[in-house]
């Protein structure tokens, strides 16, 4: 198999700017940087998505993450920070190696744009099925 962009990055073949790194996890600093400080947090083993990482690497991932806000709130005097992974095109994952962006904010006019739209059909779903369904399987 041939590796990825963030697998090559993680062995060091792509050059990157290094935030952090441990046996298990890479952060750098996004090369297209949202908000200045915008980091990617990856497990250096390849995972495609969050949803087939094992719980212990994405917890690490995670762990990670945090860190890093709790940085970015301080160093860059950031006035909040968002959280995104994607899992699947249908997410908007376009780079399939399980990565977190960490991005601070520092006021409504920064660059970056997270909205979700009020559902105006939503009087038509049936969330005690569909909390039903998802409850079936985290059962099993």
């Amino acid at each position: 198999m041939r590796e990825c962009l963030f697998c090559k990055i993680a062995n060091g073949s792509i050059p990157s700017t290094h935030i952090y790194e441990d046996a298990y996890v890479l952060a750098f600093l996004d090369i297209a940087q949202t908000t200045p400080g915008h980091t990617l947090v990856i497990p250096k083993k390849h995972s495609d998505h969050f949803l087939n990482t094992t719980k212990s690497l994405m917890h690490r991932v995670m762990d990670v993450a945090q860190r890093i806000g709790q940085a970015q709130m301080i160093s860059l005097q950031a006035n909040g920070v968002n959280l995104i992974t994607n899992a699947h095109p249908a997410a908007g994952q376009t780079v399939f190696h399980f990565h977190v962006h960490v991005i601070p904010r520092y006021d409504q006019a920064d660059q970056f744009r997270l909205e979700m739209l009020e559902n105006k059909d939503r009087h038509l779903l049936n969330l005690p099925m569909i909390a039903s369904k998802i409850k079936t399987k985290l059962s099993e």
